[in-house]
């Protein structure tokens, strides 16, 4: 399920200032796998977006490209 993981970086890298700053991690459960996101504190209202837009986007994204790998994920924010 690392496609998943590289998947929110490389989508996370393109929405902030600092690229270096952004890490995720997989976290697997019995039923989903839950995938924390972390940015630098300035960017982190980049990624959450006006009204939680664009991170409401990128959970669409990997819920869609899990189902077609017939697994569940999910993006949470980590500060």
């Amino acid at each position: 399920m690392s496609e998943m993981r590289e998947l929110v970086i490389y989508m996370a890298k393109a929405l902030v200032d600092s690229p270096d700053q952004v890490d995720a991690k997989e976290v697997t459960g019995e039923k989903a796998t839950i995938i924390e996101l972390k940015v630098a504190d300035n960017d982190r209202g980049k990624v959450i977006g006006k009204e939680g837009r664009i991170i409401k986007a990128i959970r669409i994204i990997v819920n869609a490209a899990s189902a077609k790998l017939d697994k569940r994920a999910t993006v949470e924010i980590i500060e």
